[in-house]
């Protein structure tokens, strides 16, 4: 179970930041949505930063995960883990209108800390 748990984690943090770089830069882009303006690039380039930190941080968990699963289980990397979803949450709630990423952060927080409680012996 503890596997499924983890790959389920990292695998959504990795999906959850291709779509919000999709839905949030790539569309928004292509729709014209937004005028060129200071305020354009510092909303694209915060929607990237995001989407573009979740994308990595969920491969390289998933990769881990493939590779190395009982590492996935040490203090250090679950604590990373949590300290990146609150991370990633708090930018959410600060600066991001948007339910969605708040949602999304906040699933991949539970998961870990799911995670890390099954991989418990």
């Amino acid at each position: 179970m503890h596997k499924y748990i983890v790959y389920a984690a990292y695998g959504w943090l990795t999906f959850t930041g291709v779509m919000h770089f999709v839905v949030d830069v790539v569309s928004q882009h292509l729709r014209g949505k937004h005028v060129p303006s200071t305020e354009t690039t510092l909303y694209y380039g915060l929607h990237s930063a995001f989407a573009l930190g979740q994308f990595v941080f969920g491969l390289l968990g998933l990769w881990l995960a493939w590779r190395a699963l009982d590492m996935l289980e040490e203090l250090p990397v679950v604590t990373m883990s949590v300290v990146a979803a609150v991370g990633w949450l708090a930018i959410a709630v600060l600066f991001m209108e948007y339910w969605q990423p708040k949602f999304n952060a906040a699933i991949f927080g539970v998961l870990v800390v799911t995670a890390a409680l099954t991989g418990r012996r």
